[in-house]
């Protein structure tokens, strides 16, 4: 499988390679996010073991675990008297590494855990006796995030044992870019709106046909991208149809806790506590604007990854018609309604690109926050503030060409709006994003203007 970006986890991983002592990782994400393509890649870099966990018994785990090490060891007494317990596997690694670096990567570790509730506290006692005085390089990966952060808390075995953890999430829209590279960047606006930044998903997609072609393939009965969703989520939540109920909501613009409650007519203890599992999940965040406490009640909540954000606007509602074989008509009705579902999911994006600015120096000051800034009926998208320099830039995002006249009438609408921020003795900056702005050297003149043709300068 080829290997696509994930700079910055595998400079982290190599880094690690070079320390004295030994090295307990943990890596875990949803399904598809790429664990595992990562963890092959960083085997490939600097030799070592892979053991992949099956959903079987344990003796059948340490009988394949025993084949792969013999092989690698080139042991013929292991090969033909494989480890009976996790203690003599463990003994084993102890024993291969404590003069000299041994990297092992244990993939889909719940799974063992599952065969033997016991292993964490197995693996607990050989790292506080020996591993740990040893040159291991011990990697433990899982794709049940609810288990692996289980197996991180406090009530582990495993607390506080672990040197380094990693998170695989979806990759930004810069760093996913690397996927379909024969699109232009308005198209690839399209795909990862559709897609998010999960590499599975990217995959599917074919930067040969359009994105109409595309979708047909996707509204299909027997298509990866319709039914894995459902499945990720089935495999992560109990209850799932109180959970499919408010996604849905919120894929329909309802983001206040009230309208989500109207919408799914379920009681407000039971939103809250759901709506809190899916933000624990990554499936969902909760936004206050930017100015106000995290405390505030005006808080919003939104899909996180385009791909279910997708998913729960047009695929879900839409199953009785994919299902008897009418994709085609949610692929009409999906381009039809498309620029308007991007709207939201290009604010994303800007926002990612404002902070890759930020990082470089390119804006007019370093911010500190960023995000949106809502009272009563007045919004603005994207709000950047210094609160120590008293900095703030104000940015408005449209998913349309502006021409210049356009542009300008925003910023002015723009200025208006930021005073009643009440952010007195600010020094205040503006700026539009769009799909494309006329004569934006003109508009620059007095204020910040970026379009698409400026985040092709982006390299992820």
């Amino acid at each position: 499988m080829t290997f696509i970006n994930r700079k910055a986890e595998i400079a982290a991983l190599d880094d690690r390679v070079e320390s004295p002592r030994a090295e307990f990782v943990v890596i875990y994400g949803r399904r598809r996010i790429g664990k595992t393509t990562l963890l092959l890649e960083f085997l490939r870099r600097h030799d070592g073991i892979y053991l992949l966990a099956r959903e079987t018994s344990e003796m059948e785990n340490l009988r394949r675990f025993s084949q792969k090490i013999a092989q690698f060891f080139k042991d013929e007494f292991l090969k033909r008297n494989p480890f009976q317990n996790w203690d003599a596997f463990f003994e084993y690694l102890y024993q291969k590494s404590s003069s000299r670096r041994f990297i092992v990567a244990i993939d889909e570790f719940p799974y063992l855990v599952q065969a033997n509730r016991a292993l964490p506290s197995i693996l607990q006692e050989y790292w506080d006796t020996k591993l740990s005085k040893s040159k291991i390089f011990l990697i433990i990966c899982g794709s049940s995030v609810s288990m692996m952060e289980k197996l991180l808390g406090y009530k582990s075995p495993l607390y506080g044992r672990r040197t380094a953890q990693i998170k695989l999430r979806p990759m930004d829209f810069f760093s996913a870019r690397e996927f379909l590279p024969r699109y232009d960047i308005e198209d690839f606006v399209k795909a990862y709106g559709i897609l998010g930044g999960t590499p599975a998903y990217l995959l599917e997609f074919n930067d040969r046909q359009d994105i109409r072609r595309n979708l047909m393939d996707y509204f299909r009965l027997d298509s990866f991208l319709y039914g894995d969703a459902r499945f990720i989520l089935m495999e992560e939540l109990d209850k799932p149809r109180n959970y499919f109920a408010i996604l849905e909501a919120i894929a329909k613009g309802r983001t206040t806790l009230g309208e989500i409650i109207n919408e799914t007519g379920l009681e407000r203890a039971t939103v809250g506590k759901y709506l809190s599992v899916l933000i624990d999940l990554d499936f969902v965040k909760r936004e206050v604007p930017v100015t106000a406490s995290w405390k505030s009640r005006k808080g919003r909540y939104y899909i996180k990854d385009p791909y279910f954000a997708f998913w729960f606007r047009y695929v879900h509602p839409n199953v009785d018609l994919i299902e008897t074989g009418e994709g085609e008509t949610v692929v009409e009705f999906v381009m039809e309604d498309l620029n308007q579902y991007l709207g939201t999911i290009f604010e994303g994006i800007v926002k990612e690109y404002l902070h890759r600015l930020n990082k470089e120096g390119e804006l007019p000051f370093k911010f500190t926050k960023l995000g949106r800034w809502w009272h009563k009926n007045e919004e603005i998208d994207l709000v950047a503030l210094n609160e120590r320099e008293k900095r703030a830039l104000f940015v408005e995002v449209k998913w349309k060409e502006l021409n210049e006249g356009e542009a300008k009438r925003i910023l002015k609408d723009l200025e208006r709006k930021s005073e009643l921020i009440g952010l007195e003795g600010w020094n205040k900056s503006y700026g539009v994003v769009a799909k494309g702005v006329e004569r934006k050297e003109k508009v620059r003149e007095n204020h910040l203007a970026w379009d698409l043709q400026d985040f092709k300068n982006i390299q992820g």
